[in-house]
Parts: C-alpha cells; sequence; structure tokens
C-alpha cells in the first residue's frame, strides 16, 4: 500500500433529493441546505487530513444538472457512483482503489464528528490493519477503512438496518482480517438526530 484516497459518498444537496428523513423537520429546502453544509464539511476536512486524494462518488453523476452551481473545493475528483445498491457502489469504489495499490477511507457526508483528525487515524490504521471501521449509533458504521478488497463486504447486506455494522465486522472476522475499531459515532439521518449536530448548524 502506497497511499490512503478517502472516497465521499454523496448525493446532490438538492430539495427532495437529499437529506429526505429531515424533511418533516427542516423541510425541503432546509434539508437541502443542511445536506450542502454537511457535504462541504466533509470534503473540507477529508482534504485537511491530508492522508491522500479526495474523491467525491456523486450521485446522480457529476455531469447531470443536480449538480449544476454547487461549487467544489479544488483538488476533488468527482466520479459517478453508477447503479445498484449501496453495496454495489461502495464495492466498486473499494476495488477500483485496492486495485490501484491504494487503500481506501470509505464515507458519507452525514456524520460531522468524522473530521480532519479522525480521518487521519482511520487512515494511520491501514498502515497496520487490514480494516478500520466506525460504528454509528443506529447500528450501521459511518466510515470504513479497508488496504484489501473482498466482495463478501458489501454483498447481501440490510443497509439502513441496525445490523450493517455487526453483520461487517461478523464477515471481516470470517475472513481473518484484522481490524480497528474507532469509537461510536452519530449520522444525521432522522430528525432525531439532529441533536448531534455542531452548536449553530
Amino acid at each position: 500500500m502506497s497511499t490512503v484516497r478517502i472516497v465521499v459518498f454523496a448525493k446532490a444537496p438538492r430539495p427532495g433529493l437529499a437529506k429526505t428523513r429531515l424533511i418533516p423537520a427542516r423541510g425541503a429546502a432546509g434539508a437541502a441546505a443542511l445536506a450542502a453544509r454537511m457535504l462541504a464539511h466533509t470534503l473540507h476536512h477529508a482534504l485537511a487530513s491530508g492522508v491522500g486524494a479526495v474523491e467525491l462518488c456523486a450521485a446522480p453523476a457529476p455531469a447531470d444538472p443536480a449538480w449544476a452551481g454547487i461549487e467544489l473545493p479544488a483538488g476533488v475528483v468527482c466520479t459517478a457512483q453508477g447503479e445498484g445498491d449501496l453495496g454495489a457502489r461502495m464495492a466498486r469504489a473499494a476495488r477500483r482503489a485496492t486495485g490501484a495499490g491504494e487503500a481506501v477511507v470509505l464515507i458519507g457526508t452525514d456524520c460531522p464528528a468524522l473530521d480532519a483528525a479522525c480521518l487521519r487515524r482511520a487512515a494511520g490504521a491501514l498502515y497496520e490493519t487490514d480494516a478500520v471501521i466506525a460504528p454509528a449509533a443506529d447500528g450501521g458504521y459511518a466510515l470504513l477503512g479497508l488496504r484489501r478488497f473482498d466482495p463478501r463486504l458489501f454483498e447481501d447486506i440490510a443497509w439502513s438496518t441496525p445490523t450493517v455494522a455487526a453483520t461487517t465486522l461478523a464477515r471481516l472476522h470470517a475472513l481473518g482480517w484484522s481490524c480497528v475499531r474507532l469509537p461510536l459515532v452519530h449520522d444525521i439521518d432522522e430528525p432525531g438526530d439532529l441533536v448531534h449536530l455542531p452548536p449553530g448548524w
């Protein structure tokens, strides 16, 4: 492994497209505005971490009009998530990076706690271990880092359920891979999660 690539998965922050489960609390425009702030926050910290390339894996594809007028920081490479469920989309990105000799850190934009220091810790762990995971309070995970690839980590997983992290950890164990667990974090998905936003958000 020579470098670490941070791949950020995000939907275009447009009303009715991003953070739709927050619409009851924030309205469609407010939910989209929060999504835009979380995207900017995530990309800023990914770049500030200095661990390697930063890639925005976008839905819809970067050339879609949904992304028109959305400014992204210099240095961010944009790719398309493509088809399939979340597992298929993450697997493509992980296979691409590891196939190029890079370790990969997969994150979304839902977790403000994933700051530059946390990303540096995750990337640093991948020089010593096969995988790193940041479990989320809802049972999923906010970060998955890999320096090896196996499709079983992404296949037949009940995404957006409380079993995602446990299933992934069980599969890492079954593969015999070493894994570092980072502290539990909170995703911002539902109105009740808004209490975990930084002050002023």
